[in-house]
């Protein structure tokens, strides 16, 4: 598969508070998928391919008289990611349980300790989807446990589970680049039991009795069924990737498969739910 490449825009916010929060969740719609808050802003990038010059046209923080919104854009070439992350990325700790750094951070005294080399910002814990299926992760019995980490990223949460006693675990990523830097980090991390995959939902033909999937509402709906065809008699499903709007077409097509609601984290109005098979 060919390597991603995102168009990055760079927002001067003033105020920056509650305008940065506002600017997210509404670039969040319109299709971007990583966001840096900065000292001036926020910095969020889509994939090219989802890239038009009309993205924008539904952002109505940008028309208001409330807040000075500017910004730049540009073509980001991968190899500037790295340095991006060096310099925005700051480590984060969840729940005083479970840390995730990069390799340049000092360690945590912390029961998880998870090193990954950070080059987006859904995968590193910052993201609220990711910080609310680490804390699924942290509260359920993951031990034995077959596991399934649909739209892996950085495999940060495979490697979590990992920690906590599962396997086998699959992770799984249709972009090259994620797939390349789940193989490093899960290297890095000394983990034996998991298999790292590039691919869509189309490569799914093992069972499983727990299935992550942090992708996007989009995603989660079309590929559901293939999900559940994949879950143990009383197996678990998280999901995550979309806003708490979303909930009920969400649900509904969970229940649609049988599946039963258990449980909601929400975040800055993005949310998390577990079903049970």
């Amino acid at each position: 598969m060919s390597n991603t490449i995102y168009i990055g825009y760079y927002f001067k916010v003033k105020p920056i508070q509650p305008a940065v929060e506002i600017l997210i969740a509404e670039l969040g719609y319109a299709g971007f998928e990583s966001f840096v808050e900065t000292e001036e802003g926020v910095t969020a990038y889509i994939q090219k391919e989802e890239w038009n010059e009309n993205n924008l046209d539904d952002i109505q923080i940008l028309n208001s008289d409330e807040f000075e919104i500017t910004f730049t854009f540009e073509e980001i070439e991968q190899t500037n990611w790295n340095e991006e992350w060096e310099k925005n990325f700051n480590p984060i700790v969840v729940d005083n349980v479970c840390a995730v750094r990069a390799p340049f951070h000092e360690k945590f005294d912390t029961q998880y300790d998870i090193i990954i080399e950070p080059k987006m910002s859904f995968g590193t814990g910052h993201h609220e989807t990711t910080h609310m299926m680490i804390q699924h992760i942290l509260k359920n019995d993951f031990k034995d446990k077959s596991v399934l980490d649909m739209g892996c990223g950085t495999g940060v949460l495979a490697i979590l589970a990992e920690m906590k006693g599962a396997k086998p675990i699959d992770a799984i990523d249709y972009d090259n680049w994620c797939y390349l830097n789940s193989l490093e980090n899960v290297e890095r991390n000394t983990c034996k039991n998991i298999t790292v995959i590039e691919g869509d939902a189309s490569v799914l033909k093992n069972k499983y009795d727990i299935i992550i999937a942090n992708i996007n509402r989009n995603i989660l709906m079309q590929d559901m069924e293939t999900y559940v065809s994949c879950l143990n008699k009383n197996g678990l499903l998280f999901l995550s990737g979309f806003y708490a709007d979303d909930i009920p077409m969400i649900q509904n097509e969970c229940e649609k498969h049988l599946l039963k609601f258990e449980e909601k984290l929400e975040r800055n109005n993005w949310v998390s739910l577990k079903f049970i098979n």
